[in-house]
C-alpha cells in the first residue's frame, strides 16, 4: 500500500517503531546523573548485565552487586561480613537476606538497546569493556573544594589506597575518601559525589588508609568531635547521649589546641629521654660494679679460706654460695631496672616519631598518637631497687676475717694448752661463743616512733592552701583540697604562681618551734613536703619539682612505694600504703619527719636530719642530707604539695577540734 505524500507513516510500521525506540534509547543514554546513564552499572561502568534493582531503586549487574556484598569491608561500609550491606551510590541499607532478582523491564529494554547500537542508531557504549574509563573532570558547581585536583593527583601518586567500589582484581587508586560513606573512591566512582545533590553534604578528603578508625565502635557513625572531659573522639550520637554534659569541641579545634601544646610536650619528652640516657648510663655502671665487686669479693674470700682451708672447708662453700646468691639476685634487679629504662626510652622515642610522622590531613590519627604518647609519658612505674645503700655480700670479707682471727687465736691457745703453757687466751667455750656471733644488722634511717598521735597533736598547725601559688592545672576545693585537672583554670596572674610544675603552697610560714600537720592521699601520685619562701616558682620542670633541688624536700607516693627526695637524690622506703601522712617539722632541730598514721598509731617512714655515718657505712642520700639539708633552714619554710599524675587528689586532713595550734598561740 502506498503512502500519500506528506502523510505520517503508520504507527504499526516496523521501521517507525525501531526508529522511535532508538531515539528513546539515545535520550536515555545521554541523561546525566548516574555514571554511564541509567543503563550503565555504577560498579563495572559497563552496560547492565542481568540487571537487579535494590530497594533504593538503583540498578546494578547481578554479578557485580553479588561480589560486592561478599567482599569484606567496614561495618558501615558498602558491603561485607562486618555488617549490613549498603548501596554503593546512596548508602541505603540492603538487607543481607534480600534475594537478588532480575529486573524484567530492563531485561526487555536492553536487547532493544543492543539492536539499536548495532544498527548505528544509538551512540557507542560509553564504557568499552576493553578500555578503562578516564576520570571525568569536575562539573561546574561541584562541591569539591579549590585545589581538589592537586589533592587527587597526590592521592594517585601514593597508589596505596584503592577504590572500595571497583570490582575485585581491577581496583584502581582512589583519589578521595568520604568520611560519611567511610569509603575511598577512584575518579570514576567519585562522580556521584560531584554531581548528585544528595552527596554535597558529604565530607571528601585526601585518600586515607585508616577509615575504619574514624568510625564510632559503639554507634557506627563518623567521629566528628572530641570530648575534652574524657579525652576521646566522639560521634553525633555520643554527643547527644553519653557526652551530653561534657565539653565537646570540633576535631580541628582540638587539634589546634594540642598543636599549641606540642612544642612544650615534645620538649618534656626530650628532657625525659635525656634523663633516661643519664640514668641508663648509671644503671650500666651499677651492673658493672656488681660484677666487679662480686669477682673481687670471691678472690678475697678464696684467699682467706686458703689460710684456714682444712678447718673451714664446709664454711667456705656456704660463704661462696652466699656471694653467688647475692650477686644473682641483685644483678637480676639491676639488669631488670636497666631493661625497663631501655624499653621506656624505646617506647617514648617510637611514640614521638609516630606523632611527628602523622599526616597533616589525618586529624583522628594525630589525636590517637598524641594520646598514646601522653599515656606513655605518665607510665613511670619503674621497678624499685632493694639495694639502694650497699651490696650486702660485701660483708663477707669482714666476717671471714673475724672468723679467721678468732680461729687462729683459738688454735694457738689450744696448742699452748696442749704443750702445758699457761697463757691467757680464749677458752674453748669462749671460742665457740665468738664463732656463733653474726654481724649486727645496719641501722636504717627510720627511727622508731615512741610517741603516740596525741603527742604530735600538741603541735598541730593549721594549713590553708594559697590560690595565688596554684598551677593552672590544679583545682582547689576551698583551702583544704586540691585536685589535678586536664583543662587549665584561668587563674589571675601572680608572681608567686607555679607555671611549669603542678604544685601549690600553703599560705603559712614556719620559722621557729615545732609544727605538725596531716594530709589525706585520695588518689594518684602525690608529693608532700616543705619549700623555702624565696624559691622561684618559674623554675623549669626538672628543677622546680619538690625535692629536685636543695630549696625543698618531700615524701612522694608513686603508686608503688614511698620515696624521699632532696637535692635531686632519692631514698626508696619499703613500707605499706597509708591514706594519712603526718608531717612533723622541728625547725630549731633542723629535722623533718614523715609518719604513716593509722588508728592513732604512728609509723615513721623517713626522717631527714643531719646524722653522722656509723663506721664502715655510707649512704649516698644521707650524704646529700649531711651536706646541704641544714642550709634549707636559713629561710622561712612553707608547706608544699606536688600533684604529679593526672588523677592526683589530696585533702589536708582535719585534726582534733580541741587542738590548740602553735600558730594561734603565737
Amino acid at each position: 500500500m502506498e503512502t500519500a505524500p506528506g502523510s505520517a507513516p503508520s504507527s504499526s510500521s516496523p521501521s517507525s517503531s525501531s526508529a522511535a525506540a532508538a531515539a528513546a534509547l539515545r535520550l536515555a543514554l545521554a541523561a546525566p546523573g548516574l555514571p554511564d546513564g541509567p543503563f550503565g552499572c555504577p560498579i563495572c561502568l559497563d552496560l547492565l548485565k542481568d540487571p537487579v534493582t535494590v530497594p533504593c531503586g538503583h540498578n546494578f549487574c547481578q554479578g557485580c552487586l553479588g561480589a560486592l556484598r561478599q567482599r569484606t569491608g567496614p561495618p558501615d561500609g558498602s558491603g561485607g561480613a562486618g555488617g549490613a550491606a549498603r548501596c554503593p551510590l546512596c548508602q541505603e541499607p540492603v538487607p543481607a537476606a534480600l534475594r537478588l532478582r532480575k529486573n524484567r523491564a530492563l531485561c526487555e529494554v536492553l536487547p532493544l538497546l543492543a539492536a539499536a547500537a548495532a544498527a548505528g542508531t544509538a551512540p557507542a557504549s560509553p564504557a568499552s569493556p576493553t578500555a578503562p574509563p578516564s576520570p571525568p573532570s569536575p562539573a561546574v558547581g561541584s562541591s569539591m573544594a579549590p585545589g581538589a585536583e592537586e589533592e587527587d593527583a597526590a592521592g594517585e601518586e601514593g597508589a596505596a589506597v584503592l577504590c572500595d567500589v571497583c570490582p575485585a582484581g581491577s581496583r584502581v587508586a582512589a583519589v578521595r575518601s568520604c568520611l560519611v560513606c567511610l569509603a575511598s573512591f577512584c575518579g570514576a566512582h567519585l562522580e556521584p559525589h560531584r554531581r548528585a545533590p544528595a552527596f554535597r553534604a558529604h565530607r571528601l578528603v585526601a585518600p586515607l588508609r585508616r577509615l575504619e578508625e574514624g568510625l564510632c565502635p559503639r554507634h557506627l557513625q563518623p567521629l566528628d568531635g572530641f570530648c575534652r572531659t574524657e579525652q576521646t573522639c566522639v560521634c553525633a550520637r555520643c554527643r547527644a547521649h553519653e557526652h551530653s554534659a561534657h565539653d565537646v569541641v570540633p576535631l580541628e579545634k582540638e587539634r589546634e589546641h594540642k598543636e599549641a601544646q606540642q612544642a612544650k610536650f615534645l620538649s618534656d619528652v626530650d628532657n625525659e629521654l635525656e634523663e633516661l640516657a643519664v640514668t641508663i648510663a648509671q644503671a650500666k655502671k651499677m651492673v658493672e660494679l656488681i660484677k666487679s665487686a662480686a669477682t673481687k669479693e670471691k678472690e678475697k674470700v678464696e684467699k682467706l679460706f686458703a689460710e684456714a682451708y682444712e678447718v673451714l672447708a664446709t664454711f667456705q662453700k656456704e660463704v661462696a654460695g652466699f656471694i653467688e646468691d647475692g650477686e644473682r639476685s641483685m644483678l637480676g634487679e639491676a639488669e631488670a631496672n636497666l631493661h625497663w629504662k631501655e624499653e621506656r626510652r624505646t617506647k617514648l622515642d617510637q611514640c614521638k616519631q609516630n606523632l611527628e610522622n602523622v599526616p597533616s590531613t589525618d586529624t583522628i590519627y594525630f589525636l590517637q598518637e598524641f594520646q598514646a604518647l601522653k599515656v606513655a609519658m605518665e607510665e613511670k612505674l619503674c621497678p624499685a631497687l632493694s639495694f639502694q645503700n650497699e651490696l650486702n655480700f660485701t660483708k663477707c670479707t669482714k666476717a671471714v676475717g673475724a672468723v679467721k682471727d678468732v680461729l687462729s687465736a683459738a688454735c694457738k691457745n689450744q696448742w699452748d694448752l696442749l704443750q702445758g703453757k699457761g697463757v691467757d687466751g680464749l677458752s674453748f667455750p669462749e671460742t665457740e661463743k665468738a664463732l656463733s656471733k653474726s654481724p649486727s644488722p645496719d641501722k636504717s634511717n627510720n627511727p622508731a616512733c615512741l610517741e603516740s598521735r596525741d603527742y604530735f597533736l600538741k603541735f598541730a598547725f593549721i594549713i590553708d592552701l594559697d590560690s595565688d601559688t596554684a598551677d593552672k592545672f590544679i583545682q582547689l576545693f576551698g583551702t583544704k583540697g586540691a585536685k589535678r585537672v586536664l583543662s587549665p583554670i584561668p587563674y589571675p596572674e601572680s608572681p608567686t604562681r607555679f607555671i611549669n610544675c603542678e604544685q601549690v603552697l600553703g599560705v603559712n610560714l614556719m620559722n621557729r618551734g615545732n609544727y605538725y600537720w596531716e594530709v589525706e592521699l585520695i588518689d594518684g601520685w602525690v608529693s608532700i613536703g616543705v619549700i623555702a619562701e624565696d624559691f622561684n616558682p618559674r623554675e623549669s620542670y626538672n628543677q622546680g619539682r619538690l625535692g629536685r633541688n636543695t630549696k625543698s624536700c618531700c615524701l612522694q607516693w608513686n603508686g608503688q612505694n614511698y620515696v624521699a627526695w632532696f637535692g635531686d637524690f632519692k631514698s626508696v622506703i619499703q613500707q605499706p600504703f597509708f591514706h594519712t601522712i603526718g608531717v612533723f617539722l622541728e625547725y630549731s632541730e633542723k629535722a623533718l619527719t614523715f609518719y604513716g598514721v593509722k588508728d592513732s598509731k604512728m609509723t615513721c617512714l623517713q626522717q631527714l636530719k643531719v646524722s653522722p655515718f656509723a663506721k664502715g657505712q655510707f649512704d649516698l642520700f644521707q650524704n646529700i642530707i649531711n651536706q646541704h639539708f641544714a642550709s634549707l633552714f636559713s629561710s622561712k619554710l612553707k608547706p608544699a604539695f606536688f600533684l604529679e599524675s593526672v588523677d592526683a587528689h589530696l585533702q589536708i586532713g582535719p585534726l582534733k577540734k580541741d587542738c590548740v595550734s602553735v600558730l594561734k598561740r603565737r
